[in-house]
C-alpha cells in the first residue's frame, strides 16, 4: 500500500513499558562513568534526551566539555545495565498496533526517541515490537527532540520513498513529546495517564490510556485530519 501520511513513534511508556529500567541503566552508566553528582529532576532539563542529560551532568562533574565522540564507551555501559535489569514488556496493544499502521494503513511508520540507540534497540526487542531500523533516529546522534523526530521523518521518506508525506502524527507520553510536536508543527497524539494533568494544561486534542483504547477514525476526527 502506497504510504502517503507518517506516524512517529516514541518509545519509552509509549511503545514499551521501559521508563523504570531505562531510568536506573542510565543512572547506573552515569555513576560506573565517574558522574556521582547528578540531577535527577529530569523536569528540569532543557531538553529531555539521553545525550543531552549525559552532557550537562558530566560537565558539572568534570568541569570540562563534553562531545559525541565519548558516547559510544557510555552507551556500552548503558547496554550492559539495561540487560541486567527485567525485560521490557510491551504497553498493552503496541506490537499490534505497529503491524496495523504497516499492513493496514497508507501511515507509513518510524521511531524518534531521547533513548540512546542500543537500548532502545534491546527494548523494541525485547517487547517484540517490530521495527524498521533504517527509520529510528535517537539521542545518540543529537541532543534535542526537534532534531530527533525531524531526522526520523526524513529517514523515513527516504525508506518509504516519499517527497512529502501529506500528514505526519507524533505519538508520545511527555509532554516533552507534545512540545516538539507543536514546534514541529505535526499533529500530536497523547499515551497514558501519568502525564494527563500535563496534556490537558496544554489543550492536547487527543489521547488514549493505552494500545488497546485506539479507535483510529475517532482519533483523526479529534486531531481535525478527517
Amino acid at each position: 500500500m502506497k504510504k502517503k501520511n507518517l506516524i512517529v513513534f516514541d518509545i519509552d511508556d509509549t511503545l514499551t513499558k521501559s521508563e523504570n529500567q531505562h531510568q536506573t541503566a542510565f543512572v547506573e552508566a552515569m555513576i560506573s562513568s565517574g558522574i556521582i553528582n547528578i540531577n535527577k529532576d529530569w523536569k528540569s532539563y532543557k531538553n529531555m534526551t539521553d545525550s543531552y542529560i549525559l552532557k550537562k551532568n558530566y560537565e558539572r562533574n568534570f568541569n570540562k566539555e563534553f562531545d559525541f565522540s565519548m558516547m559510544p564507551e557510555f552507551e556500552k555501559k548503558m547496554t550492559e545495565h539495561l540487560l541486567s535489569l527485567q525485560e521490557t514488556k510491551e504497553i498493552l496493544g503496541a506490537k499490534a498496533i505497529v503491524d496495523f499502521f504497516m499492513n493496514e494503513t497508507n501511515y507509513a511508520i518510524c521511531f524518534a526517541t531521547g533513548s540512546l540507540l542500543e537500548p532502545a534497540l534491546i527494548k523494541l526487542q525485547q517487547a517484540e515490537i517490530n521495527f524498521i531500523p533504517d527509520v529510528i533516529e535517537t539521542a545518540s546522534s543529537f541532543y534535542t527532540r526537534e532534531e530527533i523526530v525531524k531526522s526520523a521523518i526524513e529517514k523515513a521518506k527516504e525508506y518509504f520513498q516519499v517527497d512529502e508525506f501529506e500528514t505526519i502524527i507524533s505519538v508520545g507520553d511527555g509532554i516533552w513529546d507534545l512540545k516538539t510536536a507543536h514546534n514541529l508543527g505535526v499533529h500530536f497524539l497523547g499515551i497514558r495517564n501519568k502525564n494527563l494533568e500535563d496534556f490537558q494544561q496544554h489543550n492536547i486534542k487527543s489521547h488514549i490510556v493505552d494500545w488497546s483504547h485506539f479507535d483510529f477514525q475517532k482519533i483523526q476526527t479529534e486531531l481535525e485530519i478527517i
